[in-house]
C-alpha cells in the first residue's frame, strides 16, 4: 500500500506540475482594456485567422471569477465561464449560461478552453479561448459588433454568482492592428485640443462645445495618431469626445456652450476628424496616410465636443479633458480624407413612435464625384470608419455596390451603443471607386417614445451617419441621401404637393405598427435625392434608389474540442472544464470536484503501483 506521506507528496507534485506548465501563449495578446472604473477587472485579448479568440482576465480577488457576454446587457441569456484556484492549488473552470435573475446552469457543451489559471496574494488570472461561433445555442457569438461584456467575482471559492460583484461593459473586440504593428516617426510633436477648467454641470447629460485652432506649422505635417486625455477622477463623467473640422471660411463663436442648445452656431462644423468614447484607446492611422495640416487647403480650426454624464449630480467638478494629437514633419505617402455618408439629417429624417424596429436609409451615389472634384478622383482606399446615431439607434451598416451589384457589407454594428462611438479599422483596406454606390442603413427602436422623432443635432433628435476614413484625399466632404418625402406621405394616405407639405403630412399620420411598416417600406422604395458637397461648400444634387441588400450566410459553428489544437506553442497545458456534481447554480452553490478528486487519488496510486512493477 502507498503510505499517506507518499500520497501527499504526489498530490503536491501533480498540482505543482499543472500550475507551472499552464503558462500564457508565447504570442502576446495585443489588445487590452479595464472593464470597470475601479480597475479591478483587466482584460487582454487577441484573435487569429482560425476565428479563435484568446482572453486573459485578471481580477483583484482570490475567489472565483467569471467572464462572458450578454445580448443587450441584461443578465438573462448571458454566456459566462466561471473559474478559480482552490486554496490547495487545484483549479476549476466551466462554461455556463444565465437562465434568469436567480438561476445559472452549466452548459452541456463546453466550448471554452482553459489555457492557464494562476493566483497570487491579491489577484486571479484566467487565460482561455473559444471560437467566434460555437455550436452551443447558449453561447453568444463573438462578432464585429459592439459586444456587451459581463464580468464578476466573489471573495472566495464559494460561488454565489448573483451576490458577487457584477459589472457590464460595451467593448469592440474585433480590432486588427495595434500600434506595435505600425511605424512611429522618429520626430513628432504633441498638441492638445481640450477644454480649460470647464465646470461640469450638475446634470445627467451635458454637451460642451468650443472651437480651437489646429497646430500652426510653417510646412506641411501629418497627424498620425490621437488619444483621449481625461482629467483624473473625471473618468466616469466623460462619455465621448468628437473633433470636427471647420471650413476656413466659417465664422466661429468664442467660448464654451451647449453644442445643441440655444446658440446654434456652436453646432457648426460637421465633418468628424477623430472620435473617442468610453472604452476606446489611442488610434494610430495606417503607415500610408495621415491628416494633413499646414497647407492652404487644410482646416485651421476644429470644433471640440465633449459629452458628460453626471448621473449622480456631483457638484464642483472641473474638467480639462480633450484629445491629444501626435503630428510629424515626416510625411506619409498620402493625405487622409473623411467622407460623410448616410441620411441627410434635417428636415426629412423621421422615426415613428412606439416601434420595436424601424429602418432608415441614406444613399451615396458617386457618379458625379469627378465632375464635382474638378479633376479625376483616384481610387479611395478605405481603412476605417465611424458609425453615428443618437439614442434610438440599435444598428448601423454600410453596403458597397458597383455596377448595380452588391460588393460587400463594408462596415456594420448590429449592437450599436451610443456611448461607444470610436474610429474602427478595417480588417483589410477596401477600394472605393468613383461611380460606386454606398448605402447606409440604420435600425432604430422607439418603444420609449410617444411622438415622432425627427432628424437633428440634439440627442433627442436622430442621425444616421457613417464616416469613411480613406486615402488619398479628394475634395468631396459629404455624400448623403434622403427619400422623396412627397412619395412617402402619399403612400401613407396623405395629400402632399411638395416636400414641405410631405413633411407636414407626416405629423398627421395615426402611428401604429402597421403605419410604421408602411412608412419604412415607402422610404425604401422612394427615389433618393443625393446631396454631394465639397470641402469648399460647393453643393450639387444627384438621384438614386435603394438596392436590395443581400444577407451574408452565417459562419459555420465550431466545437473547440473536436480536433487537437495545433496553433499554440508546444508544451502548453490545456485544461478542460471541471465537471460539477450539479448542473445548476441556483442562487448559492459550492462547486465540488469529483473529477479532480479522482485524478489526485487514482492517478498517484496507479503511478506508485506502476513504479513498483519496474
Amino acid at each position: 500500500m502507498m503510505s499517506h506521506p507518499c500520497m501527499k507528496s504526489l498530490l503536491f507534485l501533480l498540482s505543482t506540475l499543472c500550475l507551472c506548465s499552464s503558462h500564457s501563449s508565447s504570442h502576446p495578446l495585443r489588445f487590452s482594456a479595464y472593464l470597470d472604473a475601479m480597475q479591478q477587472f483587466h482584460l487582454r485579448w487577441d484573435h487569429d485567422s482560425k476565428e479563435m479568440v484568446t482572453f486573459e482576465l485578471q481580477v483583484q480577488t482570490t475567489g472565483w471569477v467569471a467572464f462572458g457576454f450578454t445580448t443587450h446587457g441584461e443578465l438573462p441569456g448571458g454566456d459566462v465561464v466561471i473559474g478559480g484556484v482552490l486554496p490547495d492549488g487545484n483549479m476549476y473552470f466551466s462554461d455556463w449560461h444565465i437562465v434568469d435573475e436567480k438561476t445559472i446552469v452549466e452548459d452541456e457543451s463546453q466550448d471554452y478552453e482553459l489555457l492557464s489559471m494562476t493566483q497570487d496574494e491579491t489577484s486571479t488570472t484566467m487565460t482561455f479561448r473559444r471560437y467566434f461561433q460555437t455550436c452551443d445555442p447558449h453561447d453568444q457569438p463573438i462578432t464585429g459588433d459592439t459586444l456587451r461584456l459581463i464580468s464578476a467575482f466573489g471573495p472566495d471559492d464559494t460561488i454565489d454568482f448573483f451576490k458577487g460583484k457584477i459589472i457590464k461593459k460595451s467593448l469592440y473586440i474585433m480590432l486588427y492592428l495595434h500600434e506595435d504593428d505600425l511605424s512611429s516617426p522618429s520626430v513628432y510633436h504633441v498638441y492638445d485640443l481640450k477644454l480649460d477648467d470647464f465646470p461640469i454641470p450638475e446634470d445627467d447629460t451635458t454637451y460642451a462645445c468650443t472651437f480651437i485652432p489646429l497646430p500652426r506649422v510653417k510646412t506641411k505635417h501629418h497627424i498620425y495618431k490621437f488619444e483621449a486625455v481625461i482629467t483624473p477622477r473625471n473618468e466616469t463623467m466623460v462619455h465621448h469626445i468628437l473633433v470636427y473640422a471647420c471650413g476656413n471660411a466659417s465664422m466661429l463663436p468664442t467660448g464654451v456652450s451647449d453644442c445643441y442648445g440655444a446658440e446654434p452656431e456652436f453646432s457648426l462644423c460637421s465633418q468628424i476628424v477623430v472620435g473617442w468614447a468610453v472604452g476606446g484607446g489611442s488610434y494610430m492611422f495606417p503607415d500610408e496616410t495621415g491628416i494633413s495640416i499646414g497647407t492652404p487647403r487644410d482646416p485651421q480650426w476644429i470644433r471640440l465636443e465633449v459629452h458628460y454624464s453626471n448621473f449622480d449630480l456631483i457638484p464642483d467638478l472641473i474638467d480639462n479633458s480633450g484629445i491629444r494629437l501626435y503630428y510629424t514633419p515626416e510625411l506619409r505617402p498620402y493625405d487622409m480624407g473623411v467622407l460623410q455618408t448616410g441620411l441627410f439629417t434635417f428636415p426629412i429624417h423621421f422615426l415613428p413612435p412606439g416601434v420595436e424596429t424601424f429602418n432608415s436609409y441614406g444613399l451615396c451615389n458617386t457618379s458625379r464625384f469627378e465632375e464635382l472634384n474638378g479633376i479625376p478622383v483616384p481610387d479611395m482606399h478605405v481603412f476605417g470608419y465611424l458609425l453615428h446615431t443618437h439614442l434610438a439607434g440599435r444598428g448601423v451598416r454600410g453596403i458597397q455596390y458597383r455596377d448595380g451589384k452588391q460588393l460587400r457589407v463594408l462596415c456594420e454594428d448590429n449592437k450599436y451603443d451610443f456611448n461607444l462611438q470610436e474610429t474602427r479599422g478595417m480588417k483589410e483596406i477596401v477600394t472605393f471607386k468613383a461611380g460606386d454606390e454606398f448605402l447606409v442603413e440604420c435600425r432604430y427602436q422607439t418603444l420609449d417614445r410617444t411622438s415622432l422623432t425627427f432628424g437633428g443635432p440634439s440627442t433627442l433628435n436622430e442621425m444616421c451617419l457613417t464616416f469613411l476614413f480613406y486615402y488619398p484625399r479628394n475634395n468631396i466632404s459629404s455624400c448623403m441621401g434622403y427619400p422623396n418625402i412627397q412619395y412617402v406621405a402619399q403612400e401613407l394616405g396623405q395629400a402632399a404637393a411638395d416636400a414641405m407639405e410631405g413633411m407636414m403630412a407626416i405629423n398627421l399620420v395615426d402611428w401604429n405598427n402597421d403605419t410604421a411598416k408602411q412608412a419604412e417600406k415607402a422610404c425604401k422604395e422612394a427615389d433618393q435625392i443625393v446631396i454631394l458637397k465639397t470641402i469648399d461648400e460647393v453643393v450639387v444634387n444627384e438621384t438614386g434608389f435603394i438596392r436590395d441588400i443581400i444577407e451574408a450566410e452565417p459562419a459555420p459553428c465550431k466545437h473547440i474540442f473536436d480536433n487537437e489544437p495545433t496553433a499554440e506553442p508546444e508544451g502548453q497545458a490545456k485544461f478542460q472544464a471541471a465537471v460539477t456534481s450539479s448542473s445548476t447554480l441556483n442562487m448559492k452553490a459550492t462547486l465540488p470536484f469529483p473529477v479532480l478528486f479522482f485524478v489526485h487519488l487514482g492517478f498517484p496510486c496507479f503511478l506508485t503501483f506502476f513504479l513498483r512493477m519496474l
